[in-house]
Formats: C-alpha cells, sequence, structure tokens
C-alpha cells in the first residue's frame, strides 16, 4: 500500500471535506482555525507535499520561494486565487488550482441581495429597529431607489456575472456589460456589450463587479470613473476589495453621488476602512458570498478533487496557468 501523500490544511474546513482529507491522506488539520503566519506556515509544510490552502493566507513570492521542495501542489478553497503569487509558484514547479462553478450561484444570490439592501436602505433600516427608534411609517420615510426597469451594468460577464444577470432580468432591468469581448450570444441572453468601459459607466444606475483582481483591474472604480456615472447610482461589489478606490468610493456617497453601495469585499480585509461604518447609506457583509453550507463543502470536494487528480498523475481540472508561462 502506497504511502498517502502529507496535506496540510491551512484552515477549519467543513465536517464532510475534512473527513474526506483525512481518509484520503496524511493530513494536518487546523482544528482551532487559527491563521498561519509565514513562520508557522513554513513549519508546518515540512515533509508535506501539498497545502490547501484559502484566501487568508499570504503565498507570496518571498513565502513560496522558502517553501520545502517537498511542496507540489497548492490547492485553493476559493475561485479567487490573487493571495497566491502563480508566477512564483510555476517558476518552482508548484501547482495551484481553484475551485470554479460551484460558487456561482451563492455569490449570485448574495450579490442580488446587496443590490437590494443598497437600494432599499436595508441596514438604515434595520437599525431603526435594534435601536427601538422606529416611530411610524411616514409617506416621504426612507424613500430608496427602485430596482424594477433600471440600467444594471455588470464589470465581468463570467459565470457569476452571468448568474447575477440571470436574476437582475427577474426585476425586469436592462443588463448592459463590459468584458475583454463579448461572451457568445447563447449566453449573453439579450444582455448590451460596451467594448468602452466609460460608456457602460455613463448608463449605470446600477453597477455591480464581477472581474478579476489583477494590477489592471486595481482601483479600477476610481474618482474619474465614478463621475461618469449617473447621479444617485447604486454600486455593488462581491469580487475583490482592491477593484474599488475606497477614497474615491467614500466621497462619492458622502457628497451624494452615488446614493448607496452594497459591499462584500474589502481592500485590506477584515481591516476595512472604517469611514464605511459611518455610512448610513451603505449594506456591508463579511465576505458572504460563498457562504453556505452546500457551497463550501463542494468547494472543499472540488480542492480535494484536484489534489486526488494530481497525485494519480493527471491534470487537475482546476488548474491555474500563468500566463507568462505559456
Amino acid at each position: 500500500m502506497s504511502k498517502k501523500p502529507k496535506l496540510i490544511v491551512t484552515r477549519k474546513l467543513p465536517f464532510e471535506v475534512e473527513a474526506r482529507a483525512m481518509r484520503d491522506y496524511d493530513v494536518s488539520l487546523n482544528t482551532k482555525d487559527t491563521l498561519y503566519d509565514t513562520d508557522s506556515l513554513l513549519a508546518a509544510c515540512d515533509g508535506a507535499s501539498a497545502i490547501l490552502a484559502c484566501p487568508t493566507d499570504n503565498l507570496s513570492a518571498s513565502v513560496i520561494k522558502l517553501l520545502p521542495h517537498s511542496i507540489r501542489i497548492i490547492a485553493n478553497f476559493s475561485v479567487g486565487y490573487d493571495h497566491v503569487d502563480i508566477a512564483a509558484a510555476t517558476s518552482h514547479g508548484i501547482m495551484v488550482t481553484n475551485t470554479p462553478d460551484v460558487l456561482t450561484d451563492a455569490t449570485a444570490d448574495l450579490t442580488v441581495m446587496l443590490l437590494l439592501g443598497a437600494a432599499r436602505r436595508a441596514s438604515e433600516g434595520e437599525a431603526l429597529i435594534r435601536a427601538d427608534k422606529w416611530d411610524g411609517w411616514g409617506p416621504i420615510h426612507m424613500c430608496g431607489t427602485n430596482v424594477t426597469g433600471k440600467n444594471l451594468g455588470v464589470i465581468g460577464m463570467g459565470r457569476i456575472g452571468r448568474a447575477v444577470a440571470k436574476r437582475a432580468r427577474g426585476f425586469s432591468m436592462c443588463i448592459h456589460y463590459h468584458d475583454e469581448a463579448p461572451v457568445p450570444s447563447e449566453d449573453d441572453a439579450g444582455a448590451i456589450f460596451h467594448q468602452n468601459l466609460d460608456e457602460l459607466l455613463q448608463i449605470s444606475e446600477f453597477l455591480t463587479l464581477h472581474c478579476p483582481s489583477t494590477p489592471q483591474t486595481y482601483k479600477l472604480i476610481n474618482a474619474d470613473r465614478i463621475a461618469r456615472m449617473p447621479k444617485g447610482a447604486i454600486i455593488v461589489n462581491a469580487a475583490r476589495g482592491d477593484i474599488v478606490d475606497d477614497e474615491a468610493l467614500i466621497t462619492a456617497v458622502r457628497t451624494g453621488k452615488i446614493a448607496g453601495i452594497g459591499l462584500d469585499v474589502y481592500y485590506n480585509e477584515p481591516h476595512l476602512d472604517p469611514r464605511y461604518r459611518s455610512l448610513e447609506n451603505s449594506f456591508l457583509m463579511p465576505h458572504l458570498g460563498s457562504a453556505t453550507n452546500e457551497t463550501r463543502d463542494a468547494m472543499g470536494f472540488k480542492a480535494l478533487d484536484n489534489l486526488d487528480a494530481f497525485f494519480i498523475g493527471n491534470q487537475p481540472p482546476n488548474a491555474v496557468v500563468d500566463p507568462l508561462a505559456l
């Protein structure tokens, strides 16, 4: 009987996922769910063949350089992999994988919640109830913004962007999108492609972000681009926090240029800009896009599927390739 590969799991995972990992691997679990610093991660990886990593792990080029040569694969418990330096991993012969598809619906559902919560001032309303400060119905009390029939701009028409667009059509929204190229006609369901981002922004009464975090998308939504949007627009972000320029967005909300925001992700999370908390017309969630029991189980199983394929000598189904290595 062959020896099981040694696997380091960096965070506490769902029960069924951990049970499968223990069955198939010589696994080191993080039962207390404490975050690894660089030294503790390197110590844990001594003699290991694989890391099952999470978005909270800092696998930068400098960290990857220090990993023991025994590490052959980093299987991410996430779709995003901006916490891993792919070029560095590739240069060190380390495979990197992710978990696409399985969290599309959960993230799209939460995006619609953000959109509705921001438009209808849900955080403000709930705060009134919880503080026992609601003094009754009024004709102009806490009026928000209609969603039905409005223009929704989608930046990034991938799996999640398309799933959000599908849901938004249930509110009779007119879908516009920007991406590197138009999606196939069978997938756009009548959505209107804008090659020019500024043109998309000019008509976006609602804007939702679903592009990856890259050097090209860093602070993509900045003061200049927000200025191009209609006054009173709503901005939603369930992608990555660094796509948004916090200073520009907070200023736009405070001046009334942007009527409301719905955020699930933040720059430098969990240490978000504290000014967001003081904005009454902000609907804020703690990175819960994929946080359903079914989705987190599926993410863990997909990460293990990638590991299983790798260790029997096959290409993992969700390998992440450094474009510069092609």
